[in-house]
């Protein structure tokens, strides 16, 4: 494995699978698919699934190209995933035939998508039908979409986050209770897939622009709140958000540029929803203020925040991308770490008052005190004492 390589055969493929075929010559460590390995390994264990089981990929190559970029070729650029990881059965093609398993880590496809929100921005007129990105009076959306696996390469990774490479592997292995013992027998092996969720990315327009500097360009880049998101929880802004960045990039893309959502699988922060959820307790039980909104998580899951921004633009250089327009976006830590990336931001964009949830008020302006942007008022302590949450039992205003 030579990552960095701007040549795929010199570079060589991500081979992690354990088969008989392909065990002695594996230059990486974990497992296709990330936590769904785990679910792989139950359908096996249940006799389900052939453990020897090969996928067949006729017919399942990208609907778009996503082409080469100067970026895959500097080993400091992309180190959270394969940038070549949908082309696999394009350049190893021989190889996979030969009965090697080397699996694509990413998948690009198109859909149609039907937002209730963005419906009624169509109904409304806010929102035209031009037939190729709102293309029917329904309000129905066409999207490429891109899924990517995670792809660590450990040596990037450590230098990205600011820790030794051994330190990494440490931690990684002693951490998810030394479930993979090679992060420590084999530092040869430098590329890891560990068992946690990617990222979607979901392009609104012409897909060739977004490496051409002179087209306009918005990005939200959203990180998963399933309560939000999916559940509609007005404790926070997620999905207010999301739909106003789904509505920006809309109207992007209509005015000629691109539009793009990018949603990274890093549930309450990276502390997972069962973390999220006692939080929730503690803040509603023992008065919710933004002036300890902090300080609830901290309690209990011992950090703010375990997003750790700094892995993120990887996406936005595998895109080509040297320049935003409009970042949707009010965290400094996603801003610092898009521009500490070399990527020019030129407007940040906050969500607007109208959007805001009844109940989210704790949570924004805790995020605004702590170092958001904003176009408005900072809050002060007193401010943020002042600003408090509903109980369980109140009504909704």
């Amino acid at each position: 494995m030579n990552w960095g390589n701007a040549d795929p055969q010199v570079r060589g493929p991500i081979v992690v699978s354990r088969h008989p075929s392909s065990m002695n010559i594996r230059n990486a460590l974990g497992a296709y698919g990330g936590p769904y390995s785990v679910y792989r390994a139950l359908a096996v264990a249940m006799e389900e699934l052939a453990e020897d089981h090969r996928p067949n990929f006729d017919h399942t190559e990208p609907v778009i190209n996503v082409p080469q970029q100067p970026q895959w070729s500097d080993p400091t650029k992309i180190v959270s995933f394969d940038p070549f990881g949908h082309m696999t059965t394009q350049f190893y093609k021989k190889e996979i035939e030969q009965g090697l398993d080397i699996r694509p880590t990413i998948a690009i496809t198109r859909a149609h998508m039907l937002v209730p929100e963005i419906q009624a921005e169509v109904k409304n007129g806010t929102l035209a039908v031009d037939g190729k990105v709102v293309i029917t009076d329904a309000g129905e959306l066409d999207v490429h979409k891109a899924a990517i696996d995670p792809v660590w390469y450990l040596p990037g990774v450590a230098a990205r986050l600011g820790v030794e490479e051994d330190s990494l592997r440490r931690s990684l292995f002693e951490t998810t209770g030394g479930m993979y013992p090679e992060l420590i027998t084999r530092p040869d092996i430098k590329v890891f897939l560990p068992p946690i969720g990617g990222l979607t990315v979901y392009i609104f327009g012409n897909h060739d622009l977004l490496s051409n500097p002179k087209t306009r360009l918005t990005v939200r880049v959203h990180d998963e709140c399933n309560g939000s998101d999916v559940f509609c929880s007005d404790i926070c802004t997620c999905r207010p958000y999301l739909v106003y960045g789904m509505i920006e990039a809309i109207k992007e893309a209509q005015n000629g540029g691109v539009g793009l959502i990018i949603y990274f699988r890093k549930e309450g922060r990276a502390l997972g929803e069962v973390t999220k959820y006692l939080v929730y307790n503690a803040r509603k039980r023992e008065g919710d203020s933004a002036a300890k909104y902090f300080e609830r998580t901290e309690n209990v899951a011992g950090v703010k925040d375990m997003r750790f921004q700094s892995l993120m633009p990887d996406v936005l250089h595998w895109l080509g991308i040297t320049k935003i327009d409009r970042f949707l976006s009010m965290s400094n830590m996603k801003h610092d770490a898009v521009v500490d990336a070399g990527i020019q931001i030129l407007e940040r964009v906050p969500i607007p008052d109208e959007l805001l949830p009844a109940d989210s008020k704790v949570e924004i302006d805790a995020k605004i005190a702590a170092g958001y942007f904003t176009n408005g008022h900072i809050p002060d302590a007193e401010d943020l004492s002042r600003t408090v949450g509903r109980g369980w039992d109140d009504p909704h205003p």
